[in-house]
């Protein structure tokens, strides 16, 4: 996608804030996991340490991003003196995109991994899970990588159609395939993972909507702006929230594996904790 090459000082401001967001929320979030982490049983602490890994990859691509995009523009200042109408995009230097298709290619096979990771289910079960994930969401990013990169209609069709046939298939492992090999966790765990399928399809459907954006006759500098917005707020769900998910299921998992380990952690919960646990 071409860059824009002039912003109002409002949309400026709107990237500008949720690109902030974005950061702010990956880098507490990779905090608070790695600092729990010691509060589930170690079979799934490598769920909750990939967590972490996601968010504090994508910690670095959106400080990159947000260093990318301030670099891009310079205020334009029109009227009273100190005060940006609009910002111009500076000549050569030019708004990096590449960073968020970069940080998806890592984050989205870990996000499939660590849902897996966190069932503890048998090894056969889990690695034809995986090698069935892990390719498809690999495949689904390069394919849309030519389509976000092109300002033409026809292409970017293309691109997201086979794009869309990988993410279809990543659905039906998980709704399917996944429904039958977890039938044996535990009442809450079901819940939570239903949750968790539902979160990566509501947050990934945001992706596809924002790239289409060209395609509804929306492009140019609104094109631009809430196509980084949606962007944005789709990672901090599916990457943050999914992570906090995922820690949730761990510690639910933890207790009813082990008693003895829910008697101490029950003991040293707050008392909201002991309610809902």
């Amino acid at each position: 996608m071409p860059n824009v090459e002039v912003l109002t000082n409002g949309q400026f401001q709107a990237v500008y804030n949720v690109l902030s967001l974005a950061l702010a929320s990956m880098g507490a979030t990779t905090v608070f996991l790695l600092v729990v982490m010691n509060r589930v049983l170690p079979r799934y602490r490598i769920a909750v340490a990939v967590s972490a890994m996601v968010t504090l990859i994508a910690a670095y691509h959106y400080f990159r991003i947000f260093n990318s995009f301030s670099d891009a523009y310079v205020a334009v200042e029109a009227g009273a003196p100190g005060v940006a109408d609009s910002f111009a995009l500076i000549q050569g230097v030019g708004f990096n995109e590449g960073y968020r298709y970069v940080d998806w290619l890592l984050t989205v096979p870990l996000l499939l991994f660590e849902t897996i990771a966190v069932l503890a289910l048998p090894a056969a079960v889990r690695s034809s899970l995986l090698w069935k994930l892990i390719p498809a969401s690999v495949l689904m990013i390069v394919l849309g990588w030519p389509g976000e990169i092109t300002a033409e209609i026809a292409p970017k069709a293309i691109w997201g159609a086979l794009s869309t046939i990988p993410f279809l298939y990543i659905l039906y492992v998980l709704f399917v395939e996944l429904s039958k090999a977890a039938k044996t966790q535990p009442n809450q765990v079901g819940k939570d993972l239903a949750g968790l399928r539902w979160l990566l399809l509501a947050t990934w459907g945001v992706y596809p909507i924002s790239y289409m954006f060209p395609m509804f006759g929306l492009d140019g500098a609104d094109s631009f702006v809430y196509r980084q917005i949606g962007y944005s707020i789709a990672d901090v769900l599916a990457k943050c929230l999914f992570g906090l998910l995922i820690y949730k299921i761990a510690r639910v998992k933890s207790m009813y594996d082990d008693p003895q380990f829910a008697a101490v952690e029950m003991k040293e919960a707050p008392s909201s904790e002991k309610s809902s646990a």
